[in-house]
């Protein structure tokens, strides 16, 4: 490994891999290790109380996971840009219809064109949007900090597009006067597709971030890292949604 230390503070390596000794701007954290006085040491060189003193792995796995801490924040904003769970509910109150046959497609199925997005364009990426890039860039690839902020990109215009879609729809709704819109439930695919691309650029980078960054010792801690962001991301989803309720629960249009 040929490590460079970029703009940011980051050390990457030629591969774009982030390494674990980006530490630069955490120095401070290595007056933890510093013998003093006060500390007593045991006979097998280990802290008598490790509260007091920490050995220096110690401090270096703090500074990693303190590092990471501003990406994993934007985590939280993709999963909430992210929930799909009223998918379901506009398609039940869409017109479901396969184009003019008579078949229907069943409103729980929609997510499957998501699921479809990210399996086709997972393989293109690797082997043709990688190469491409490599040969612009002279060998070099799509960093994974830039994949993370390609897919938020993404979902933000996925959610512009979700709200148009729904604004059409409930507009198409109220003229009809009935439950379930004449609107075909296939626009909905478009906001889909974009959930997919997202979700390969900024979940996939994600986890290559998150295990690229904590040695071999702290894999565990990067998965938790990646599911803590959706947990996350669930409890303020539900705030917001609670927020709008409440805002508009006095309103001539409805909750």
């Amino acid at each position: 490994m040929h490590p460079r230390v970029m703009d940011d503070g980051w050390v990457v390596d030629v591969d774009e891999e982030i390494s674990i000794d980006c530490l630069l701007c955490l120095d401070f954290l290595d007056k933890a290790a510093i013998i003093t006085p006060e500390d007593e040491i045991k006979a097998d060189g280990s802290a008598a109380n490790p509260w007091n003193l920490c050995s220096m792995q110690q401090v270096e796995e703090a500074k990693c996971v303190i590092r990471v801490i501003p990406v994993s924040l934007t985590a939280i904003l993709y999963h909430i840009g992210a929930q799909q769970q009223y998918v379901v509910f506009q398609a039940l109150q869409s017109d479901k219809h396969l184009g003019n046959t008579g078949f229907q497609i069943p409103a729980a199925s929609y997510f499957i064109f998501a699921m479809l997005s990210l399996i086709l364009w997972v393989p293109v990426y690797d082997r043709l949007v990688v190469s491409f890039m490599r040969r612009i860039k002279k060998g070099e690839r799509i960093a994974v900090l830039q994949r993370i902020g390609i897919g938020l990109f993404i979902m933000i215009v996925e959610s512009l597009v979700g709200a148009f879609v729904e604004e059409q729809r409930r507009i198409s709704t109220l003229r009809r006067a009935s439950a379930v819109s004449p609107m075909s439930a296939m626009w909905l695919v478009p906001q889909l597709v974009r959930a997919g691309l997202a979700e390969a650029f900024n979940l996939i980078g994600q986890i290559e971030f998150y295990y690229k960054q904590f040695q071999e010792n702290m894999r565990s801690i990067a998965g938790a890292f990646f599911f803590c962001g959706n947990v996350v991301s669930n409890y303020v989803y539900s705030f917001l949604i609670s927020v709008v309720h409440r805002m508009t629960e006095g309103s001539s249009t409805g909750n």
